[in-house]
C-alpha cells in the first residue's frame, strides 16, 4: 500500500481493515490490534486521529517518544512474527503514524491470546475460561457477570487486571471445601485454606496497584506532556532504561511508593493525572486504604493484627488477633476493587483518549 493510498483512507469510517487511534498505545495494546488484523485480511492502523460520533479529529501524534521502539516491542510479543511496516505521514500539518498489517498465513497470538477482527472490533478468541460450577455460590456468579461487563471498552491495563481477578474467582469457586467448608459467610479454620485466602486477597490488592501503574504508563505514553514533574531522576536511572518506553514504565512504577504504604490520598495528590479525574470519593479512598492494610497484614504478619492495623480498624480487633475473611467478604473486596478500576478507567480513557478494547 502506497503513501497516497494510506492518505486516501483518512476520513473513511473504521472498518474491518481500518482503525484509528488518537494516541500511541502501549506495545501490548498495539500488538492486539496487529494480531486481529493479521488473523483476518490485514489492515491499516492510523495513529493520531480520533473518530468521535462519525467525526474525525486530527490530533497528530507526539514525536516526543520514538514510536519505532513501541512498534518493535509489539511485534516482538506476537508469534509467529507478523509482516508489518510503519510510515510517518504529514496530513493537515499534523504528524500521523500508519501501521500497515499484512494478512498472516498462520494464526497469530500475542502472549498466547488470539484476536480476530470482526467488523470494527478486535475480539479475543480464547478469553480466560470462567469454568464456574453450576451449583456454585451466587455471589461468585454475580461478580463474574460484573467482570464481563467491565471488559467492554477497557484499556489494556484494565483488561489485564480483570484477567487476574477472573482467575482468582475461578479458584474461589473451585476450592470451596478448603476456603469455606461450612458456610460462605464464615472464614475457614483449615490452615491451608487460611494461607490460600491470604495469598489470593494479597494478589488482588497487588494487582490493583499494578493496574494503576499500568494506567499511568498508558497516560504518559499517550500524552508525553503529563510526564513533566518537579521531581528529579538520576542519570543512572535514565541510563538503566533501554529506551524511552522503558523509562516511562519505570517512572510510572516509581510513582507507586505512597500507595504501597497505604496512603491513597498521598498517591493521588502526587499524581495529578489520576487525581484530576475525580473518579473516587473520600469514602472509597478510605476503603481502598483498609484493603491495602489487610494486604500488608497478610503479606508481612501472616494475618496477625498489629498496632498499625488497629489504627485503621479501631475497636474491631484486638492486638494479636488473627484476621480472617469469609468467602463473601473476599468476593466483596474483589468486586469493590474491580468497580473502582472501572470508574477510574472510564474517566481516564475519556480524558486522555486512551486506546480501548472489547
Amino acid at each position: 500500500m502506497t503513501t497516497e493510498q494510506i492518505i486516501g483512507l483518512i476520513g473513511q469510517p473504521e472498518s474491518e481493515n481500518l482503525e484509528y487511534k488518537a494516541v500511541l498505545p502501549p506495545s501490548r495494546a498495539l500488538g492486539q490490534i496487529i494480531c486481529a488484523f493479521g488473523n483476518k485480511s490485514g489492515g491499516v492502523i492510523i495513529l493520531g486521529i480520533a473518530e468521535v460520533n462519525q467525526k474525525f479529529i486530527i490530533n497528530g501524534l507526539s514525536e516526543d517518544f520514538h514510536s519505532g521502539s513501541v512498534i518493535y516491542k509489539a511485534v516482538d510479543l506476537i508469534t509467529p512474527r507478523p509482516v508489518i511496516r510503519s510510515e510517518r505521514i504529514i496530513y493537515m500539518d499534523k504528524s500521523l503514524l500508519a501501521v500497515v498489517v499484512e494478512p498472516s498465513a498462520e494464526l497469530l497470538a500475542i502472549e498466547g491470546k488470539r484476536y480476530l477482527r470482526e467488523g470494527v472490533r478486535n475480539v479475543l478468541q480464547n478469553p480466560p475460561a470462567q469454568n464456574l460450577r453450576s451449583n456454585g455460590d451466587p455471589e461468585i456468579k454475580k461478580l463474574a457477570q460484573n467482570l464481563n461487563s467491565y471488559r467492554l471498552s477497557a484499556t489494556s491495563s484494565k483488561a489485564k487486571l480483570l484477567d487476574h481477578y477472573q482467575s482468582v474467582l475461578n479458584i474461589l469457586d473451585d476450592l470451596g471445601n478448603l476456603l469455606y467448608p461450612s458456610s460462605p459467610n464464615l472464614p475457614t479454620d483449615q490452615p491451608e485454606g487460611k494461607i490460600l485466602m491470604r495469598i489470593l486477597i494479597a494478589s488482588c490488592a497487588d494487582n490493583f496497584e499494578t493496574y494503576l501503574t499500568d494506567l499511568l504508563y498508558e497516560i504518559f505514553l499517550a500524552n508525553p506532556a503529563t510526564l513533566k514533574s518537579p521531581q528529579t531522576v538520576t542519570i543512572k536511572e535514565v541510563l538503566d532504561c533501554a529506551d524511552m518506553e522503558e523509562f516511562v514504565n519505570f517512572w510510572a512504577k516509581k510513582k507507586l511508593s505512597k500507595l504501597q504504604r497505604g496512603n491513597v490520598n498521598g498517591f493521588l495528590s502526587e499524581n495529578e493525572q489520576l487525581d484530576s479525574l475525580k473518579a473516587i470519593n473520600q469514602v472509597q479512598q478510605e476503603k481502598i486504604e483498609k484493603i491495602l492494610q489487610i494486604r500488608h497484614l497478610y503479606t508481612h504478619r501472616n494475618g496477625i493484627v498489629d498496632d498499625k492495623f488497629l489504627k485503621s480498624f479501631a475497636g474491631q480487633y484486638a492486638l494479636n488477633d488473627e484476621h480472617k475473611l469469609s468467602l463473601h467478604e473476599a468476593v466483596e473486596i474483589l468486586g469493590f476493587l474491580a468497580e473502582i478500576a472501572d470508574q477510574i478507567d472510564t474517566k481516564a480513557a475519556g480524558k486522555y483518549r486512551l486506546a480501548k478494547f472489547d
